[in-house]
């Protein structure tokens, strides 16, 4: 039999019999199959391998336990050979045959009337492969198309209605991380391969944009500081009236979702309205953009904790010390103010700070000094959001730091030497 001689398509055996003769692992993993595919079940064989037992036992199929008789094919829809005896086998495909019941035999697939293919699930798409009877290179391949629908490469939006009645669509809330298309989620990217309606802020992975199918439609309510073109109130009422529409709406976000970002009033809103939503983190900007400069949030021997806050308000309620972390969010208009305010809690002057622009994107730029000069650097060089200000000893870690900020305590090989500033 060779490849051009298949004709693929898809059987629906709700409710219906089907055979499986052989009782070993390949007969138990056909009859799973079928199970799953809500057959009614009968499995011939004298002797059956504990999983087929459980599967008698637990009533989901009836197992017959004695030799094959050709009668057995009567009345079945399809048939599945499995005996790892060949005679017998063929002997099964044959009395398929003769009374036109499509039949698998696992001992010859040259012979036989049909092919099992490899399959996986990725939502409700279910994938089969044939590879010319070699199920391992079926496997391979099958393995190769599941990630890449898992993960987004392929397509996943639904062209038709997913099921009689359904009239309400969905909203996800996507996390798409700093920038960067890489750092968004398996899941975030998923769910944006099926969206009919993409809500879009002008800090998350804009990229992915460019990919999607030329009829989705991509809603713009991106903010800038001082600027809101779209009210939160707006953005709300778009995404429940989308998905009331019935499509699938994704809101995709810079950072995380949950973190800063006015997601749980969108999820609630949506709740309120009756609107399923799917809230799927994201990697928050907070921790990731330091990360790109080297900087890490906390580091042994020189930081345990950190704070993320957007104000220099809110600077009074954390603690003024260089071994906590301090990270500020679209605080680069009041970074003077923010400056002056953990000067006067008492964080030294000489305190490093570092500050980071469009993190992980080609045009990345790390500034770095301290407390008490940082606003004038910053000034100078026309730093400007979308950027992460981080305040702490943490930011002698960077590779961007000057060596002069270099400590003697880095390395967890003597984490409690006292604290030394190069000279």
């Amino acid at each position: 039999m060779a490849i051009q001689d298949i004709y693929p398509t898809a059987l629906r055996l709700l409710g219906r019999p089907v055979l499986v003769v052989g009782g070993g692992p390949v007969a138990a993993r056909r009859a799973r199959g079928l199970l799953d595919a809500g057959a009614r079940v009968t499995v011939v064989a004298p002797l059956s391998c504990a999983a087929l037992n459980a599967l008698a036992n637990a009533g989901l199929l009836d197992w017959q336990p004695r030799p094959y008789r050709s009668s057995d094919v009567d009345g079945v829809w399809f048939v599945q050979a499995a005996t790892g005896d060949s005679a017998v086998d063929a002997q099964v495909a044959a009395d398929a045959e003769a009374q036109r019941v499509w039949c698998v035999n696992a001992s010859d697939h040259e012979a036989s009337a049909a092919w099992t293919p490899a399959v996986a699930v990725v939502d409700d798409i279910k994938i089969a492969v044939n590879a010319g009877g070699d199920p391992r290179r079926a496997m391979a391949l099958r393995d190769a198309v599941a990630t890449a629908l898992e993960t987004g490469d392929l397509p996943l939006r639904r062209h038709r209605a997913s099921g009689i009645g359904a009239t309400t669509g969905t909203v996800a809330l996507v996390g798409g991380g700093p920038g960067d298309t890489g750092l968004i989620t398996v899941r975030g990217r998923r769910l944006l391969g099926q969206a009919d309606v993409v809500v879009a802020d002008r800090l998350g992975p804009r990229e992915l944009l460019t990919e999607l199918a030329p009829d989705v439609r991509v809603i713009e309510v991106g903010k800038t500081p001082g600027h809101h073109p779209v009210p939160q109130s707006d953005i709300n009422r778009i995404l429940v009236d989308e998905a009331l529409a019935g499509h699938r709406v994704v809101r995709l976000k810079g950072g995380d979702p949950y973190v800063l970002g006015r997601g749980g009033e969108e999820a609630e809103f949506c709740r309120q309205q009756g609107v399923e939503v799917e809230v799927v983190p994201g990697v928050t900007s907070a921790i990731a953009v330091p990360a790109a400069a080297g900087i890490p949030v906390t580091h042994r021997g020189l930081a345990k904790g950190f704070s993320v806050v957007t104000g220099h308000e809110e600077l009074s309620e954390v603690p003024a010390r260089a071994d906590h972390t301090v990270i500020l969010l679209m605080g680069v208009g009041q970074l003077r103010e923010s400056a002056a305010s953990l000067a006067c809690a008492g964080l030294p002057a000489g305190t490093p700070v570092g500050i980071v622009e469009n993190g992980y994107l080609p045009n990345q730029r790390v500034t770095i000094g301290t407390l008490g000069t940082i606003a004038d650097q910053a000034e100078a060089a026309g730093v400007a959001n979308p950027a992460v200000i981080v305040i702490g000893d943490v930011v002698r870690v960077s590779p961007f730091a000057p060596s002069h900020f270099k400590t003697a305590d880095y390395g967890t090989t003597s984490p409690n030497a006292p604290r030394v500033l190069a000279r």
